[in-house]
């Protein structure tokens, strides 16, 4: 399986790249290993320059990564969804790291639309994966340090796996304080939600401190074991998200300077999806939350968003090549494989992602679980958002804007990360630099404080 498990489902930018493979052992006579941060940088210079289909045949990969890649016409293809990046500018030398057990040799790049780490997972001198990850330009090894308030690790039990990397950012003082979780969107994601040089969650965190509410983060469970995940074939967002969340709400409760009275779930995307049904676990959990905050959160199915997202991204391009369209049909043939849910297998996969995933995720109402919560929610959504729409906002105040505890708002010249831009800019929007809008801090605050 591709282990991103929502290769092409990511509503942040439709530009993830994660193909990685199932462990096991192999071995293939006569093609070169992936040894060293040199052969990195020599096979990503063949990867981005103009003829990367020179790469085949050359070097190791994995039964499972010749398959995904085979899948989007070999790595010549999927050199090509590196466009939706821009034009390479800077590829800096590659730096060699571990992850769970795998190497990855980390290839930081500057491309013309926003910079990006390009990671190659290695297994047993193999290509065993290819994704993009937050630019390790600016990278912070520790909390940041501040006047207006304090940070400390706090990591995140993993039942089976482990834990997560988190931080607890809090107000100065003794407190106790009230207190939000943070749940990224699609696809692997770090604690900040990186996005290029773009990270809303850090910027969410310090700016809620600064107003007296604490925050945690933490990075998402297939950010860091992504590789283990890719071989489960039952997976679903209850494993991905919703699991963790809950997790974190009792971890919460238990730290000094908090109110666990008063902890508060926010969702972002994908995440704030996961919203309704987080609150129907924690209504059985022994500290529960105390409200949501759910933002850029879609109430239709997800294949219909990627759909729209794509065709819109499309309808940006001067022309669409013979090529791009053919890119396009076979996507959306491959979700055409969603209309027939039943004929699906557990081993089968529809956009890299296994059936049981989409599964889940059609028999989740989400409207209808939204009924069912009894705590506040704020609703928040950027006017500029071409990824969730303000016809998907339409459907939320339609359903819940005159319901008791539910407070909707929308706001101009934002966009789905909430930092300022235009809808008709597309992936562009995310190349600047930009921190979420002030006014967004200071209405998630005043709901939080107010309640």
């Amino acid at each position: 399986m591709r282990s991103s498990l929502l290769k092409y489902t990511s509503l942040i930018l439709a530009l993830i790249l994660m193909l990685t493979a199932c462990t096991g052992a192999y071995a293939e006579q006569g093609k070169r290993k992936m040894e060293s941060p040199a052969d990195a940088d020599e096979w990503m210079a063949v990867f981005l320059g103009e003829h990367p289909e020179n790469l085949d045949g050359v070097w190791q990969m994995t039964p499972q990564m010749e398959a995904a890649a085979s899948s989007v016409g070999g790595l010549a293809g999927l050199s090509k969804q590196m466009a939706a990046l821009g034009t390479v500018e800077t590829v800096f030398p590659a730096y060699q790291g571990e992850l769970q057990g795998f190497t990855v040799f980390y290839v930081p790049c500057v491309f013309s639309l926003m910079p990006v780490d390009l990671l190659l997972v290695v297994q047993n001198g193999a290509v065993a994966g290819l994704q993009t990850g937050p630019y390790t330009g600016d990278k912070e090894e520790s909390p940041a340090e501040s006047d207006s308030f304090d940070s400390t690790e706090l990591n995140l039990p993993v039942p089976s796996l482990g834990e997560l990397p988190g931080i607890l950012t809090l107000p100065k003082g003794e407190g106790p304080f009230p207190a939000v979780i943070l749940l990224q969107g699609s696809g692997p994601s770090d604690m900040d939600e990186s996005v290029g040089s773009l990270k809303p969650f850090r910027d969410l965190a310090e700016g809620l401190a600064g107003q007296g509410v604490a925050v945690f983060r933490f990075d998402k469970r297939t950010y860091v074991y992504g590789l283990e995940l890719s071989a489960k074939k039952d997976i679903t967002l209850e494993d991905e998200t919703i699991e963790d969340a809950v997790n974190a709400v009792q971890l919460l409760a238990g730290q000094d300077r908090i109110d666990p009275e008063r902890i508060y779930v926010l969702g972002h995307s994908l995440g704030g999806n996961a919203v309704p049904a987080i609150a129907r676990e924690l209504r059985q959990a022994p500290v529960k939350a105390h409200g949501y905050i759910m933002m850029a959160a879609s109430p239709r199915p997800l294949d219909d968003l990627m759909r729209e997202q794509y065709d819109f991204l499309y309808s940006l391009l001067p022309e669409i090549t013979e090529e791009q369209q053919a890119e396009k049909d076979a996507l959306f043939a491959e979700l055409d494989k969603l209309k027939d849910l039943d004929s699906l297998t557990e081993d089968d996969t529809v956009a890299g992602t296994y059936a049981s995933y989409w599964k889940w995720l059609d028999a989740y109402d989400i409207l209808k679980a939204a009924e069912e919560m009894k705590e506040p929610v704020l609703m928040l959504q950027g006017e500029e958002d071409y990824q969730v729409t303000m016809t998907d906002y339409a459907i939320w105040q339609k359903e819940f804007g005159d319901k008791a505890g539910w407070q909707l708002i929308s706001y101009p010249g934002l966009t789905h990360l909430f930092t300022p831009g235009q809808k008709n800019e597309g992936a562009a929007a995310y190349a600047r630099d930009a921190k979420v809008d002030a006014q967004v801090i200071e209405d998630i605050a005043a709901f939080v404080l107010s309640k």
